[in-house]
């Protein structure tokens, strides 16, 4: 894992390019893909699970009785564990849900908005190195918070053609409508334009490999989508007070995800940076994700030394990083001086892990820079807006003669003309 300075660190985050994610290559395949599935439904779906994972199904919906071998399957520490985070993320969430209001003004004004669930939404859960229930968690309990009326969810099938027993418990746990066997690119084709099979949904959430992020991106407009995710990242600001065994699990917890996944420390004590480097070395070698881990640190780790915490959080700005962990005395003190973060983690028993799983808000989060404008996934996400608009006869004679100036002035004579037979009719 290199050492950087943090002036050094800085000015490569300012130059950076901006990243492209997805090669042409991809960006070809997946036109091929969603072209496919747009004119041949099911079959394309059925073609390319077998071209891509080996399956030949029978069915692309899961079934009533696979749900019950899953939920034989799990155990019921695992159910026990699962239904303590579902309390924790639905009680921080219920808190994000938004309400219709109404403000009378007077005189005959009246003005609102009104909040409205989305009707239908489709969740993407990978299945490739690894499974991932708590990402149906995530997605689906704010989703029904919000009031969405159908939940979809895609995942692929395992080498035997079942879905992860993990994610099918999960999902049954949080009231998903209905499963479809479906992973990557086509996945994503078939909840935006839909099949014999599949409904089609007005916005699809739920991360994934490039070709699903380059669906997502493809697809944007036909649907809406949540965002496009990049590799994983941490950001860990340490202190002298940072235990270093704490810190470099919390970095090689961030590095298992696979090899693109971003590990940084950025720490204001040589000797803390020193005492790191060597426990990194220690943990890396006792990991079961050893290979991974190490080409991670390696391609996209960095300790970071800088001269005090205001250096600090100018990079931490700068690199808006996804997770934050902010291992300092006082950290709290501290909080105002982060402005781009998408999930922050206050001392040293916050760790990201308990946020993937317990705390309670999204584990979904802007990647890549783009907390700099995004929010974690919410409620809000799944919900839109209208807004309301009544005035009375006299309410609107009193601004008649203020709109019917503008629209003129934008040579937009019918407008005003809407607003002149209005007062016309009242004189």
């Amino acid at each position: 894992m290199a050492y950087e300075t943090g002036a050094a660190y800085l000015k490569s985050l300012q130059n950076r390019a901006r990243q492209v994610e997805e090669s042409d290559r991809i960006e070809r395949a997946v036109q091929g893909i969603i072209r496919e599935v747009r004119l041949n439904g099911d079959q394309a779906l059925y073609t390319y699970t077998e071209q891509f994972d080996g399956v030949q199904l029978e069915s692309l919906v899961v079934t009533e009785a696979e749900f019950e071998a899953a939920e034989e399957t799990v155990g019921e520490a695992f159910m026990k564990s699962i239904q303590q985070a579902k309390t924790e993320i639905t009680a921080f969430h219920e808190a994000q849900k938004e309400q219709t209001w109404l403000l009378e003004r007077g005189d005959g004004k009246l003005v609102g908005q009104k909040v409205t669930a989305l009707q239908s939404v489709g969740i993407y859960v990978p299945g490739g190195k690894a499974a991932y229930p708590s990402t149906v968690l995530m997605n689906a309990i704010p989703a029904k918070i919000a009031g969405v009326k159908r939940i979809q969810m895609t995942t692929p099938v395992q080498k035997d053609g079942t879905v992860n027993p993990y994610v099918l418990a999960a999902a049954k746990l949080v009231g998903v409508d209905v499963i479809y066997k479906v992973g990557g690119a086509q996945a994503v084709a078939a909840l935006a334009y839909g099949t014999e099979t599949v409904q089609k949904v007005v916005k699809i959430v739920g991360p994934g490999n490039a070709y699903v992020a380059e669906a997502k991106k493809q697809v944007f407009g036909q649907v809406a989508i949540d965002m496009i995710a990049g590799p994983s990242e941490v950001c860990v600001v340490a202190d002298d007070s940072a235990n270093p065994k704490f810190v470099a699990a919390d970095l090689l917890a961030q590095a298992e995800h696979d090899e693109m996944a971003r590990a940084i420390c950025i720490t204001t004590s040589a000797s803390f940076a020193d005492e790191l480097r060597v426990e990194l070395k220690q943990q890396t070698a006792r990991a079961e994700r050893r290979a991974v881990i190490e080409k991670s640190l390696a391609q996209n780790g960095k300790i970071v030394l800088v001269s005090d915490l205001q250096e600090a959080f100018t990079i931490v700005n700068e690199l808006a990083p996804e997770h934050l962990q902010l291992m300092i005395d006082n950290p709290m003190d501290v909080l105002t001086k982060v402005e781009n973060a998408g999930a922050i983690f206050l001392g040293p028993y916050s760790p990201e892990a308990l946020g993937d799983y317990m705390a309670g808000p999204n584990h979904t989060l802007p990647t890549s820079g783009t907390a700099k404008f995004s929010s974690p996934l919410g409620v809000y996400d799944f919900m839109k807006k209208s807004s309301i608009i009544q005035y009375s006869k006299e309410a609107l004679q009193q601004v008649a003669d203020d709109i019917i100036e503008i629209a003129t002035k934008e040579q937009l004579p019918a407008h005003a003309a809407s607003i002149a037979i209005r007062k016309d009719e009242v004189e």
